[in-house]
């Protein structure tokens, strides 16, 4: 049987970079504060790194798939490595979702867990809503939400399901450290 490894699944908007709603535009791609830094640390420590992201401005016409790339592709160059083992987008929008993919569902965590052989209880998700820590935890991570994101709705509840709450990337990076210590 094949040795399982561990991951951190990321949320992109707000959590890696800041978010404008449905970024089209690569140009306009800004790096949150620590991420760099953060990612560098988890690799280091020899964690498997994944985007898992709802992309439904995509279903919704407003942006298209090559868009998402090329925004992706400019995350990673601002980053300055490849960090990220795949990345994973849902392009439906919340109204017409047939592939059962968009979060809080976690399809596209557990499709990273099989297609790279993931421990996903000794795994974590991070982001920056109450669908990214949903996510996490229905996959059987543990869930970190961070506080980069604008105010939410739903930011209470999410505060209450995540298993840490963290200022920023740096403060996250370092409580998932802690865990294997």
């Amino acid at each position: 049987m094949q040795d399982m490894t561990n991951a951190v699944f990321f949320d992109r908007d707000d959590t890696i970079i800041k978010n404008i709603p449905y970024l089209g535009d690569p140009s306009k791609v800004v790096l949150m504060p620590g991420a760099k830094k953060s990612l560098q640390k988890l690799k280091d420590a020899g964690f498997l790194l994944f985007i898992i992201s709802n992309q439904s401005g995509v279903g919704r016409g407003y942006i298209t798939r090559d868009q998402v790339s090329a925004v992706n592709s400019e995350m990673d160059r601002q980053l300055g490595n490849s960090y990220f083992t795949a990345k994973y987008c849902c392009y439906e929008s919340p109204e017409n979702s047939q592939l059962y993919c968009r979060k809080p569902l976690p399809k596209m965590i557990n499709k990273a867990a099989k297609d790279f052989s993931i421990s996903l209880p000794t795994s974590y998700c991070v982001g920056d809503k109450l669908s990214d820590i949903l996510a996490g935890r229905r996959a059987g991570c543990k869930s970190i939400l961070l506080k980069t994101g604008h105010e939410k709705q739903d930011f209470i509840k999410a505060q209450t399901v995540a298993d840490y709450m963290a200022e920023d990337l740096l403060q996250a990076t370092a409580w998932i450290l802690k865990q294997r210590t």
